[in-house]
Parts: C-alpha cells; structure tokens; sequence
C-alpha cells in the first residue's frame, strides 16, 4: 500500500500514527459526502443507484493510487449527469459502459500527449457558461424529480412544462407529498451553512438525506424511493454489440464530449485543490489517471467519473495529509455498498433530487455574475450564451458556441489598430498605422484611407504595425493602385503618390514611379519614395537595405 501512495516525486509520503489518524478521519468525512451524491448523480442520470457507488468505488480505490494530484477526489459529478442522461436516453444503458471506456482511452492517449496542459488554455468563461448551463438543465429536471413526476427530455420541454407540473402538484395529493419532502430537504441544505459548527461535523447531504428518510418512514409516506438491484448485479460490461457501435458518428461525438468535459472539469478542480494546498499537479499524469479510471468504470458498465470538488474540498477541509484519505474512502463506499445496500432502498428520490438542485444551484455563478458584467463583460456575455446554448440546444454544442465566441472575442480584442493622419509639408499626407492589422479591422482603416483626397500624394507608414495578414495586405495593395491612378492617369509624368516605409512589419504598399535619388522595391510593384526605402521580400517580410 505504500508504494501505491507513492507521490508524483517518486517520494512515500510520512505515515505517522499522527498523520494516519488525520487521514482516516477525513476519509470518513469524504465517506460521508461521496454517499448520498454517488447515488443522487445516478437516479438523476437516468441509471441504476449502484453504478454511481461503483465510479465512486473506483475513484477510490484506483485513481486514488495513481499519480497525479494527491488530495483530488474523483467520482459521479453532477457536472456529467446531463450529458449521461442524454447518452443513456438516446443509445441505451448498455451501451454506456462502451462509451465511457473509449472516454478514458481517449483521455489515456491525451495524457500520453501531454495535452494536459492545453486545458489551460480554455476561457473561463465557457467552462463556467458550460458550469452553468449544466446547472440549469438539472435544476430544472430534478424539479420534476422532486413531485415524482418523469421530467421532459429537452431544456425547452422542461421550462414551458413548469406550469403543468405546479397544476400537477397542486391536484395530485402523492405529488404534492413529494414534492414538500423535497422542498424541506432544500431548505435543510440552504440553511445547514448558518448552523453551529459542531452540528455542521456532519456533512449537510446526508443529514438532509437521513432526515428525509426518517419522515418518510417515520409517516409511512406514499413517495417513490431508490430501487436496489445489488451491487454485483448492476456490472454490465459492455458486449461487442456495444463496442461495434462506437463507429456510429453521434456516438463518437457523446465520446469526445465525454472526454473533454470530464478532463477539463477534473483539471480546474486540480487547479481549484492546488490553489487551497499549495501543492502543483502534474497536469498530464492527472489527465491519465482519469482515464484510466474511466477504463475501468466503462469496462464495470458504470457512470463516468471526474474529480469532484465537493470531495476534494471536504477532504482538504477535514486534514487530509497524504493520498491514503481518498483510497480509504473508497474502501468505505465498497464496504457500504456490498455490506448494507438495503439502506439505499428507503431513501426517498424526491430527497435525493433536492440534493441535486441544490449542487445544481452551486454551479450558476449568480453572485460572480453582476461583477463579471461589470469588469469584463464580453466574458459574461460568453458565459450567458454558452449556458443557454446549452439548456437549449445540447451540451456539445453550447459548448462549441462557446469556445467560437471566445475565439472571436480574443480576435477582436487583439487586432487593436491605430490610423494616424498628419498633414506634411508640399502638401503630402502621412498616414501611420499602427498595432495589429487584421480583416476584422478592414473598415476602419479602408474608411479613414478613402476619406483622403485623392489629388494629394499619401505617404503610408507601415513601421509600427506588429502583424499584417494578407487581407489587409492585399487591400491596401488595391487601395494603392487605385489612388495612384486617380492622382496621376498617365504613367509617364505619374508622381509618387504612395511611398511605404516598412520596418518592423510584414509591410506593402505600390507607387509607379521611380526618383533619381531613391528606389524601392516591394512584392507587389516597383516603388518610389522621394526620401526613403524599405525592400520587402516575397513573402512580404521586410529587411532593411
């Protein structure tokens, strides 16, 4: 077991009395809050209780052995369970366990890549717009959840169903019984945070679920509750059926989405752990120790995991000192599951729904919102988009939508140019751009050339430009040829009209005709300027000469 510990450094970690002590307690408390959303994330997915303790299990006991981060808690997450829903509604739950294992292969291959790092590179706007948007979507399905009610299958469906399913609850007494046990059960998780410390040792799920319970036993209430199966009975390993289907495109699309997700959310949870520890994960190994995790659970037919930072928080909250803490609560979740899976059959899902709104509500930023709009509001409009995008369409596409505008966004803002015109002597115009000059800026700098008298000569000034793509080079090119033609029809006796000086940048501009003095050369004509060269190559980089 301990070189199963062993840490990314290749160092054991210290397991003193004092140090095992601390670990084992917080294994507990991980135990604790890893029950009641293992099986929430699954009830809400659409699949049998079991399979969400099962990719907890493996949480545990697999990737909490692999390198990687040392404190990060991997299982169900709430963040998945929209896009699993959709999966398991649309190919079916034995095909589940396929798609999750080709998830974790693909992440395998990533991790060997080392495109661990590349996560990085994601706005935080779509990640938490994609955050976001999975919260709404399980908001409002586990609202139907909470009366007992089968909720629709789109975002849509679902929002213009509510007032249905207020004229459902308010005439159909069973409804109505559910729905309130789901609603005292939010109330407790609202105001859990406001209660004295030594009541809050408890982690808030499960009080709330164990309460929950004990009313509806308590009053032999008529509500639905967690159907068991057992544990060894939920395994279904994906048959060849299952995996011959994997060509299908719209299964490769739910694999890619699967992957992507799951890694991007367990590397910000990484950066969330490393941030409260001090600690520096290695991206690319924490990228394969999920997939291998997710190798393991699609080949058990189980839920897709990732690192949960609910788990990971209570674990760095509750002292955790080396990775022992998240092996041991995934001895817990396996000892409860084969053990007492009765237990399972008399939690109230109305309960178990409530905690899912409630985790739901924790992911829709809402108090970052209005500073997010103030400060940088092209960040939050990505971030509104990219949720209902989500909540109207699909997961995998809202994100894309994200992701484009925040392409575009960053375009924009980095294409930043500056046209500065300035009167000279004998009655020339110096026009001097500077910045990026990209297609996104055309307008302006085509507005501000045309607005130039055309019988005067222009001199351009291209060397304080640090990027000139071939749009904006071809267009001041035309711009070029066009103005000399204006000032001077016959090329005999035609003056120098347009001189450019490049420097720096990727610069051309033309004129047609030559001084005695001074001679320039570009890529795209033979050139003049009465007082300056520039020599640009082929390829339009310029030198000097």
């Amino acid at each position: 077991m301990l070189t199963a510990l062993k840490r990314t450094t290749g160092k054991l970690p210290t397991l003193s009395p004092g140090t095992l002590r601390r670990d084992v307690l917080a294994s507990l408390v991980v135990f604790l809050v890893a029950v009641p959303l293992c099986v929430g994330v699954a009830v809400a997915s659409g699949v049998p209780a079991e399979l969400g303790l099962i990719t907890g299990i493996v949480g545990g006991l697999v990737v909490g052995c692999l390198p990687g981060s040392s404190f990060q808690v991997s299982g169900p997450a709430a963040g998945l369970t929209v896009l699993v829903h959709e999966a398991v509604q649309q190919f079916g739950l034995a095909a589940l366990g396929a798609i999750v294992l080709a998830a974790g292969l693909l992440q395998l291959a990533l991790g060997a890549l080392r495109c661990g790092r590349w996560f990085r590179a994601i706005s935080v706007a779509v990640v938490q717009g994609m955050l976001a948007g999975i919260g709404l979507i399980l908001i409002l399905g586990q609202v139907y959840a909470m009366a007992d009610t089968d909720q629709p299958s789109s975002g849509l469906e679902k929002i213009t169903g509510l007032p249905g399913l207020a004229a459902g609850i308010a005439s159909r007494p069973e409804a109505l019984t559910a729905f309130a046990v789901g609603v005292g059960t939010l109330g407790l998780l609202v105001l859990w945070p406001r209660l004295p410390a030594k009541v809050r040792l408890v982690p808030g799920p499960l009080a709330a679920i164990a309460l929950a319970t004990l009313v509806t036993a308590g009053f032999a209430l008529p509500i639905a509750k967690v159907e068991v199966k057992g544990l060894l009975a939920s395994i279904q390993p994906p048959g060849l059926g299952e995996l011959g289907g994997l060509a299908q495109l719209s299964v490769l699309g739910t694999v890619l989405a699967f992957a992507l997700i799951a890694s991007a959310e367990s590397l910000f949870s990484a950066a969330a752990v490393d941030r409260m520890t001090g600690a520096r994960t290695d991206y690319d190994k924490e990228l394969m120790a999920q997939g291998v995790g997710n190798t393991v659970c699609g080949l058990l037919g189980a839920l897709p995991m990732t690192a949960v930072i609910v788990r990971s928080a209570a674990n760095v909250q509750a002292g955790a000192r080396t990775k022992a803490s998240r092996v041991l609560h995934g001895v817990w979740l396996l000892v409860f599951a084969a053990l007492l899976p009765a237990a399972l059959g008399v939690v109230p899902l109305a309960a178990l729904a409530a905690v899912l709104v409630h985790a739901g509500a924790k992911l829709v930023p809402v108090r970052q919102l209005p500073q997010l709009w103030r400060e940088h509001r092209g960040e939050a409009v990505i971030l509104g988009v990219t949720a209902g995008a989500i909540v109207f369409t699909n997961m995998f596409e809202g994100v894309l939508l994200g992701l484009l505008l925040a392409v575009v966004k960053t375009a924009w803002e980095t294409s930043h140019v500056q046209v500065d015109v300035r009167e000279l002597t004998g009655g020339r115009t110096l026009v001097a751009l500077s910045g990026n000059a990209t297609f996104l800026r055309l307008p302006k700098i085509l507005d501000a050339l045309e607005a130039l008298p055309r019988d005067k000569p222009v001199e351009l000034d291209l060397t304080e430009l640090r990027h000139l793509d071939h749009a904006c080079r071809s267009a001041l090119d035309g711009w070029t040829t066009q103005h000399n033609a204006a000032v001077a029809p016959s090329p005999a006796d035609r003056p120098a009209t347009v001189t450019a000086t490049a420097g720096r940048s990727t610069a051309t501009a033309t004129a047609a005709s030559t001084s005695a003095s001074t001679s320039a050369s570009t890529s795209a004509s033979a050139s003049a300027s009465a007082s300056a060269s520039a020599s640009t190559s082929s390829d339009g980089s310029p030198h000097r000469g």
